[in-house]
């Protein structure tokens, strides 16, 4: 049984079934399912999946009142009552996508917090779908091959970086630049490496690790505008690192085919055929699994670490003679010692012997880049990352230290060459000379043998040389291999994503390991199409380059996700430093320069294309990136020194909160705010929601999200907020005082003018006014937009959301709705469903328009701007702005004031003077200046008292005070008539302006009424086009001082 928390509420509810799995022990224990109503509802938890569900498990518990009842046995033990409380579980902070297992879902807050009421017609039977968690394991694991550190990890970075550099190069790198040099070269490339290893440990250890290697760990640490683009160059790179490879590996064999005269075709020819068929099994091998992959590794590496043990084998067996004349003399001090010092040749420096060896220090991402496919990522990664990087370093320094002891610079490879007594030797091999070998002959031209000119040294040192032959294809095969495995591997998380749509197809995978067969027949057109090409040299520094790029932006993300200091990064790997890791970015880039200055410049302008190509995409992904954390971090020290700094009026722009409601139901509002803020002011979209307190937050919540939402996709630069009051003038007050932050907060009101104000109630029309009171007690400068047509198009929005769900909705329920608004509409005599009127569908198609007209390009026109009364020049200011916007760039600034009579040209003349210190440029300067009778309008709102005595006169304004007394009409009666006539000026004179500007009037409070102070408004706006009425709060927001 369960219960609710409520102690009133005692009566069990039976299940109707027990569980097996509560005999043997292996189960989560989880929290009784309940169907409840919070606030006279039933309530829905909106995260839950009932599909990922197993039926609930329940135990019989005694308590100490005598109570007999079941319980969830988890809830029991930990409190001794039952409780909708949930203890801590790890499912309950597991992605809602989660692989590894289900997703549980802890009670809401308003679950624990609202009031509860019983339901006797629904409880609980312990069916998963009434269960508010996700519960049992998955088995979605089952039968999947996952590999721990060292087959996953280790195996393949050594394999990928023992390349056939260790075989072919090597002693070339260090007969260049001494062992000396040699040893710096290897010791800077290690450093690369381990410190893109250390900042690889550190994110693998931030959190759960997927599939995608260095896209993962790049897309989750900085964003998808740095994961997506890399990810896709990372990608491409391991794929023609296969046809790289494969080509090394195919001219290896047409050389031994050579040697034996067996050639099939020609040379290049012969490279393309075995290349190809190369590919071939290797794509099958692929293909056949990841397990099948792994065996074949391991064989490549047994023959690979018997290749390495050769050399050394051979360097400790005493040379033949035919071995010296070609340089090998077994270990002597006199050989290390000349060995030490650099001797380049063929203009070669450190800096381009170095970038030709960096290459084989690359492959440290083997590993990572089948993490999907690892047992435990976040503790193999870093483990066998960082010990394939010592192991291999090491490696690297024996055998060229080896070889450096043993194998001279210059052989002739001549067994003649022998030193004659009495007779110096003359030349550079003085250690030869020393141990009877006269080579000097490679002074004066170009021997075969030695370190410099033999690419084949170690199969001459080795104690059996077809192993070396066999470890070289060893390495070039396992190289291939494993790129081949990479490339789609990471290809398939970057399609997953779905960061460029047109490459979804290529997410799919097939099998119980999710194979990425497509991603493997792309990779292999690929390989095949630069194999065929034949000569891979241009290419290969362009795929160096795109490496050192994902090593340099690993090393990025580290640093940038430590400088962030954002609470989530908390990486349990501890070994490493930000600074180290910034020093490690800025060293790739300064290797990728020093390998190939080109294919650098290359790389980082494809990059920056799919960084633009991303960022205007906008891909709908949010993984906490550090990047959010640096925005924030940077967004709140930008606002702490704002907040420091004193404002001035140079640079005052207006802050504007503008009440529109919902983001939908006032667009021209919104688009015009928006066109004087744009990306350079803050605007925000406020609503109030009226009503009970908990209905009202239950909306609220429901809307921020969708209204954000709506304003990011339709591209307004603003901020939706939103209040719960118990009526609007309280919840636009608490907007008016609580909105913004420091110096980041609104200074301008801005709102709809209230056309409805005769037909509405006494309390709306004085809380419309209120608002416009507290605005000024704020000192904001208020603003309020007037248009004929009206503003809210709610009912239009409804409209299109009504019609997009009945379209969500089958056929059959499609219909059924319309039979049942036929019913409805029958019954009442009244068609629902029937369309408007042709006379309301022409109303809402003009205001329609009208709500557009403000996101359209203003035709050739003007803004009239009269600017009646100085409020410190907001009414004059954003005009101006206005006018520096796009879309009214070809609209004409005309101003227009006030002129006493007699001297109308020197008040045009003063105005002109005031509006170029300004540095205002306007097309004209108008001063112009019958009456119309406001009765009628006014009327329905009188009070009359003249007529009555006193008393009853005191008695009616006691009982009516918000209507307008004889006494107040006659004390602004000139105010009234001026508002008339404005109105008679503003048809004559902007009759044909695409915008209105004028100076709002002020009522004072206590003295003018709410009913005259909206007619006011009402007959200077009547029958105008568009028309903002203006007041600033009396400080200065222009000046003329530089």
């Amino acid at each position: 049984m369960c219960r609710f928390p409520d102690d009133s509420f005692k009566e069990p509810v039976a299940l109707s079934k027990s569980y097996p799995q509560l005999q043997s022990g292996n189960h989560r224990t989880t929290c009784a399912p309940v169907l409840f109503k919070a606030n006279g509802g039933e309530h829905v938890n909106p995260s839950y999946d009932s599909t990922l569900d197993e039926p609930p498990f329940y135990e019989v518990s005694n308590f100490s009142n005598g109570e007999h009842r079941t319980v969830r046995p988890s809830v029991v033990s930990a409190f001794g009552h039952d409780t909708l409380d949930r203890l801590p579980n790890i499912d309950f902070y597991r992605n809602p996508d989660t692989v590894s297992g289900h997703r549980a879902v802890r009670p809401s807050l308003q679950e624990l917090h609202d009031v509860f009421q019983k339901d006797d017609d629904q409880r609980s039977d312990g069916t998963p779908s009434q269960d508010l968690e996700s519960a049992g394991p998955t088995d979605t694991d089952i039968g999947t091959v996952k590999f721990g550190w060292i087959r996953g990890v280790l195996v393949r970075c050594m394999l990928n970086i023992w390349g056939v550099m260790l075989f072919i190069r090597l002693s070339w790198v260090f007969g260049q630049a001494g062992w000396g040099l040699g040893i710096v070269i290897i010791a800077l490339s290690c450093v690369v490496t381990t410190i893109t290893g250390l900042s690889m440990s550190a994110i693998c250890t931030n959190g759960v690790v997927r599939g995608g290697g260095a896209y993962y760990l790049i897309s989750r640490s900085l964003g998808p505008e740095f994961g997506g683009s890399i990810g896709l160059i990372f990608a491409f790179a391991n794929a023609v690192a296969v046809a790289m490879y494969v080509v090394g590996f195919s001219e290896t064999v047409v050389d031994l085919l050579k040697e034996h005269a067996s050639l099939m075709v020609d040379e290049i020819n012969d490279i393309r055929i075995i290349g190809c068929i190369t590919v071939v099994l290797l794509l099958a091998i692929s293909v056949a699994g990841m397990e099948w992959e792994a065996k074949a590794q391991i064989v490549l590496l047994v023959i690979l670490l018997v290749a390495i043990v050769n050399v050394f084998v051979g360097t400790v067996i005493p040379a033949t003679t035919d071995k010296k004349s070609k340089g090998f003399f077994g270990y002597q001090s006199n050989i290390f010692i000349e060995n030490f010092t650099p001797v380049f040749r063929d203009d070669e420096t450190f800096f381009s012997v170095f970038a030709i060896f960096f290459p084989a220090a690359t492959g440290i991402l083997a590993g990572a880049n089948i993490s999907g496919d690892l047992r435990d990522p976040q503790g193999g990664i870093p483990k066998g990352t960082l010990l394939a990087i010592l192991i291999t370093g090491v490696t690297y320094l024996g055998v060229a230290l080896c070889v450096s002891a043993t194998v001279v610079r210059d052989a002739s490879g001549n067994i003649t060459d022998l030193v004659t007594p009495g007779i110096p030797c003359n030349g550079s091999a003085i250690a030869a000379c020393e141990l009877g070998y006269n080579f000097s002959i490679c002074d004066v031209q170009k021997c075969n043998f030695g370190l410099m000119n033999n690419f084949q040294v170690m199969t001459m040192v080795s104690g059996f040389g077809p192993l070396i032959i066999a470890g070289t294809f060893s390495a070039t095969l396992s190289s291939a291999l494993a790129s081949l495995v990479s490339a789609p591997k990471v290809f398939q998380a970057l399609c997953k994503d779905n960061i460029y749509k047109a490459l979804h197809f290529f997410a799919k995978g097939h099998g119980k390991n999710n194979e990425p067969i497509r991603g493997y027949v792309l990779t292999f057109v690929i390989s095949v199409a630069f194999i065929l090409i034949g000569n891979l040299n241009t290419i290969a520094p362009i795929i160096s380059n795109f490496f050192l790029a994902s090593y340099a932006l690993i090393n990025f993300s580290c640093f940038h996700a430590s400088y962030a200091k954002s609470p989530g990064w908390r990486p349990a790997y501890k070994y490493y430093n930000m600074w180290l890791s910034l020093m490690g970015a800025l060293l790739c880039c300064v290797v990728m320069f020093v390998i190939n200055w080109w294919a650098a410049l290359l790389t980082y302008g494809i990059e920056i294309l799919l960084y633009i190509y991303v960022t205007v995409k906008k891909p709908d992904v949010n993984w906490g990136s550090s990047t959010q954390a640096v925005t924030f971090v940077s967004a709140v020290s930008n606002t702490l020194s704002l907040s420091s700094v004193e404002d001035h009026v140079k640079n005052f722009r207006p802050q504007i909160l503008v009440l529109t409601g919902s983001s939908r139901t006032r667009p021209a509002l919104l688009d015009l705010a928006h066109s004087f803020t744009k990306n350079f002011g803050l605007c925000l979209v406020c609503e109030v929601f009226v009503g009970p307190r908990t209905e009202a937050f239950q909306e609220m919540n429901a809307s921020m999200e969708k209204n954000q939402l709506w304003l990011r996709k339709t591209q307004r630069r603003a901020f939706y907020t939103a209040v719960a009051a118990d009526d609007f003038r309280e919840g636009t007050e608490k907007l008016l005082q609580a909105s913004g932050l420091g110096r980041m907060k609104p200074n301008t009101l801005m709102l709809g003018f209230k056309r409805n104000w005769r037909s509405a109630g006494t309390e709306e029309v004085q809380s419309y006014v209120g608002i416009l009171h507290d605005a000024f007690d704020f000192e904001y400068g208020t603003v309020v937009l007037r248009m004929n047509q009206g503003l809210d198009v709610s009912h239009l929005v409804e409209a299109e959301e009504k019609s997009r769900g009945l379209e969500l909705h089958s056929v059959i329920q499609f219909l059924f709705l319309i039979l049942l608004s036929f019913l409805i509409s029958f019954s009442l005599s009244v068609s629902v469903c029937s369309p408007p009127s042709p006379q309301v569908a022409k109303m809402n198609e003009r205001l329609l328009e009208a709500s557009t007209q403000f996101n359209k390009k203003q035709p050739k026109s003007t803004i009239d701007v009269w600017w009646l009364f100085d409020d410190g020049g907001l009414t004059l200011l954003l005009p101006y702005i206005l006018k520096t916007r796009k879309k009214w760039k070809d609209c004409k600034l005309r101003i227009f004031a006030a002129g006493q009579p007699g001297r109308s040209d020197l008040d045009k003349q003063e105005m002109m003077s005031l509006l170029q210190k300004f540095r205002i440029n306007c097309s004209d300067i108008r001063l112009p200046f019958h009456l119309k009778k406001l009765e009628d309008m006014i009327e329905p709102f009188r009070l009359h008292e003249g007529s009555k005595d006193t008393d009853q006169a005191e008695a009616m304004q006691r009982e009516q005070p918000w209507k307008i007394s004889d006494k107040e009409l006659n004390t602004f009666e000139e105010k009234t008539n001026l508002q008339v006539r404005l109105n008679e000026l503003l048809k004559e004179n902007s009759r044909s302006a695409n915008l209105i500007i004028v100076s709002m009037p002020i009522a004072r409070k206590e003295s003018v009424s709410d009913f005259l102070y909206m007619a006011w408004l009402d007959i200077l706006t009547r029958e105008l086009p568009p028309t903002l009425l203006i007041r600033g709060n009396h400080k200065s927001v222009l000046t003329f001082y530089s």
